[in-house]
């Protein structure tokens, strides 16, 4: 087939690509057909019969044997049509105008007319296109009306207007096809179908918001949005997502609210269009989540503890204690910065600590390493999992993608539809399991094990770099050690052979130090087999927050910094920051919007033993700034202007969509103005100046990236959003800025690459009384902004371990019971759930559900029931 076809619409030919659907090649000209079950996101239906055209396509004249063009006796449906080579089609004929008018009024016939009340109003695609194609009157008998249900919850986050509903099958398609969660689907026939949801909990799926974006019609609502505001009311500032590391764009509706005192507010959190990151989708933690920041217990002024309680102090008295404290610390001082700040505030921050002499910095959540292997080899930049399909290869290691970052699960389950090799290696069963050609499961601790034995199953055949690599001989006799299973070797093959390779690495049931070896396994696999420096291939790491890699391309780094460039001194890491804490060698420890207390017990032990000064930078009052010795009340993502980078490395604006909470301030601002007063360099707090001029000339990935640039915008297909809604839904266009990715070392052809061998951790084992407990991450956990969410802290489930039946029966484990896990002296209480998909002898438990409720890494350890449910 050739790569494109000509075709006539409307008398005019255009060339379009060769097996596009007729809608959206008609859309790529231009021309608008109008439709309410057809989505570019999700192909085509037929049943709304909106698209109808009249079409002729070319047939062979029996009689003469020459081509001709054959009109169809009646209106066909558009999107249920390939464009061929001379097809034709009519979009404004008398014809197809009067369809199209019969069709609306037949929606209509039993639609609501409540416009004026209706939260679609002013978005409404049946309002746009009634008004431009619908009938003037109606012939309909107001009797005759169908009458169903208004305010249906179909779950917590999504209510179901029966009535306005048109059947056109877009949520229920979109659950099925791209979120593969299959939840809702009609029930009744003619007039009196409707939407349903078959699960428990109701709407039981992590994306159930964007079918809100998609609904043509007022029939799903938020339960945020629902009343509470109008489209053209509101301003749209653009956002990033904050929780997860996908950096999905995102906008805040915003709109002065008589209940907050007129103050600004965020109504909504709507998808901004970037097809290189999230496309138009968002998980619905990056929807409602944003509620934490207008919560009461949002901390308004600074703290400082007199007597031994934290009392309100001015900024002045707080800042100049601070600065007197450091002043006397000099260089025994150190800094953990967590991963919501953005590029500016680590920038500052680690000017600050460095400013004192020290290198003693660490990025929290501090389980996941291996930074420097993605400056080297990281996906290259123009990586976009939408051109990742047949030929192309996706391994994905130690990572439940779909708890930890949603997007990317949704974005390489696509891919794999497509054609896409893909691998998945870990302990247990995921969700990405389902769509795997390769699924490998390793024991807890062999994680670099069994990447090293992919390595060294690997002939010389499949062993081709693109340029001379140092240690390579070293580190394949090394890998050669390793012994491959008959599927582990043939997935190392499919991902060497691969045209590109993705390879994505995870933290799952890993500390810092094997995450770090893991990287080094995975940066070996790639660049032996030459899957390195060109778009769609290379290494992502998944983050445990949100802008973590920014933190290190900023220098939150006891090794390196910004831009992973060595220091002279190395510094202590997390680890050796708690050691220190607790010999009384560090004087001063400053940690900014991270809560290490609520996940590590080791570091409150080291907190209420150490004679340090406690700095803490925050919201709210964390579990950590509960033992602080001051406490600064710092602005949320929508308070301030600044940039993330996403794991894919894309560096990103956000904007200020409301006013600052009491007297809160920005990171960047306190940390600037204690390092002006500490005499390390003028406090420059514009966030624009710091990016433009500090960072671009610090870190020399980010030189050349402005503001400027990254505002940058181009014509994305398909279109949401404007005039036509009915065709991308109510997503909006992105008119603020794209990002930019900046480039890896192996994309300069005259820069060397190094490989070392990764060392290799031993197999957990679980013993008679105890199992390898694994701890997991979940997208809806028990911290403080989920817990400050009304809307999404239902969905949090109680503190659980999952089992494997066969363990809980050896144990004498019923699904209900309460369990203890003693792990280094610490125990956790859980309810036992069984579940057939936990491997034997280990106990999965999930991070975050409640305080120090997980080990920091998979380790062996006793599990006892303390009681039986009901006893």
């Amino acid at each position: 087939m050739a790569d494109t076809v000509k075709i006539t619409i409307d008398d005019i030919e255009y060339e379009v690509p060769a097996g596009m659907n007729l809608v959206d090649a008609a859309k790529l000209c231009g021309v608008d057909i109008p439709v309410f079950c057809y989505h570019p996101k999700l192909g085509y239906a037929g049943n709304c019969r909106m698209c109808l055209v009249e079409l002729g396509t070319p047939r062979r004249n029996r009689e003469t044997g020459e081509m001709e063009l054959a009109w169809f006796p009646r209106l066909q449906t558009a999107c249920t049509q390939t464009v061929v080579d001379g097809m034709s089609i009519r979009t404004r004929s008398e014809k197809v105008r009067d369809g199209r008018r019969i069709i609306l009024e037949l929606l209509l016939s039993s639609h609501p007319l409540d416009c004026p009340i209706c939260d679609k109003g002013g978005e409404c695609p049946l309002q746009n296109l009634t008004m431009e194609h619908g009938p003037e009157t109606s012939r309909m008998y107001w009797e005759d009306k169908m009458h169903l249900g208004k305010h249906i919850p179909l779950g917590e986050l999504i209510y179901l207007d029966q009535e306005r509903c048109i059947h056109c099958a877009r949520c229920i398609r979109f659950q099925r096809l791209v979120a593969d969660d299959p939840v809702l689907g009609f029930d009744q026939r003619g007039r009196r179908q409707r939407i349903i949801t078959s699960s428990t909990p109701p709407f039981d799926s992590i994306f159930s918001g964007n079918t809100t974006d998609i609904c043509p019609v007022g029939a799903l609502t938020t339960a945020d949005f629902r009343f509470n505001a109008r489209p053209w009311e509101m301003v749209q500032v653009a956002t990033i997502c904050s929780h997860t590391p996908e950096g999905s764009n995102m906008y805040f509706d915003t709109r002065p609210d008589r209940e907050a005192g007129g103050r600004t507010t965020i109504k909504r959190v709507m998808p901004r269009q970037n097809e290189q990151v999230n496309e138009i989708w968002l998980s619905d933690k990056s929807r409602f989540v944003h509620h934490y920041m207008e919560h009461p217990d949002r901390l308004t002024r600074p703290l400082i503890r007199k007597g031994g309680k934290l009392v309100e102090a001015t900024w002045e008295e707080a800042l100049e204690e601070i600065a007197r404290q450091l002043q006397a610390a000099e260089a025994e001082v150190a800094g953990i910065a967590g991963g919501r700040l953005s590029n500016e505030d680590f920038f500052a921050f680690q000017k600050l600590i460095r400013g004192q002499g020290s290198n003693n910095l660490a990025a929290y959540p501090a389980r996941v390493a291996g930074a420097e292997f993605v400056a080297q080899v990281g996906v290259g930049v123009g990586t976009n999992f939408l051109d990742v399909g047949e030929g192309d290869a996706i391994l994905v290691v130690a990572s439940d993608l779909h708890e930890e970052a949603p997007i990317w699960w949704l974005r390489v389950k696509a891919a794999a539809e497509r054609g896409a090799t893909l691998i998945v290696l870990n302990g247990r069963e995921t969700r990405l399991d389902k769509f795997a050609t390769h699924r490998i499961r390793y024991a807890y601790g062999e994680e670099v094990a069994t990447l090293n034995a992919m390595l060294g199953s690997l002939d010389d055949e499949h062993i081709q770099p693109e340029r001379e690599v140092e240690g390579l001989e070293e580190t394949l006799r090394h890998a050669r050690g390793f012994e491959a299973s008959p599927e582990l070797a043939a997935a190392a093959k499919a991902f060497a052979g691969a045209e590109n390779a993705i390879l994505i690495v995870g933290g799952e049931g890993v500390g810092a130090e094997t995450s770090h070896n893991l990287a080094q396994a995975a940066s070996n696999l790639l660049i032996a087999t030459g899957h390195v420096g060109r778009p769609n291939n290379g290494l992502i790491i998944v983050w445990g927050a949100a802008n973590s890699q920014g933190a290190f391309d900023m220098g939150i780094h006891h090794r390196y910094g910004p831009g992973y460039q060595p220091v002279e001194q190395p510094g202590l890491d997390y680890a050796g920051i708690i050691a220190a804490l607790k010999s009384n060698d560090l004087k001063a420890l400053y940690i900014a919007g991270a809560d290490p207390v609520f996940d590590d017990w080791l570091m409150e032990e080291a907190l209420r033993a150490t004679n340090a000064y406690i700095i803490v930078q925050d919201m709210f009052l964390t579990q950590t700034a509960d033992l602080a010795d001051v406490v600064l009340p710092t602005q949320s993502i929508a308070e301030k202007e600044g940039t993330y980078t996403s794991g894919e490395r894309r560096v990103q604006r956000f904007y200020q969509a409301i006013e600052p909470i009491g007297e809160s301030k920005a990171d960047r601002e306190i940390f600037l103005t204690l390092a002006q007063k500490l005499g390390h360099g003028e406090a420059r707090t514009v966030a624009g100046l710091i990016f433009n001029q500090d960072i671009a000339g610090a870190v020399p990935q980010y030189a050349g990236i402005t503001y400027q640039a990254l505002a940058r915008v181009e014509k994305q297909f398909p279109d949401v959003g404007g005039e036509d809604l009915y065709y991308g839904g109510t997503s909006y266009p992105n008119r603020h800025g794209l990002g930019v990715q900046w480039p890896v070392a192996a994309e300069d052809e005259s820069a060397g690459l190094v490989v070392r061998p990764a060392e290799a951790g031993s197999r957990l084992t679980a013993t008679d009384s105890a199992l390898v407990v694994v701890p997991v991450t979940v997208l809806y956990d028990a911290e403080p902004v989920m817990q400050k969410t009304q809307l999404l802290r239902q969905r949090v489930p109680a503190p659980y371990a999952a089992l494997n039946p066969a363990d809980a029966a050896r144990l004498g484990i019923e699904a209900g019971d309460m369990l203890e896990i003693t792990s280094d002296g610490h125990a956790i209480r859980v309810m036992a759930v069984l579940d057939e998909t936990a491997p034997r002898g280990a106990a999965i438990v999930p991070r975050r559900l409640q305080a120090q409720g997980a080990p920091l890494a998979a380790v062996v350890a006793p599990v006892v029931r303390l009681e039986r449910i009901g006893a």
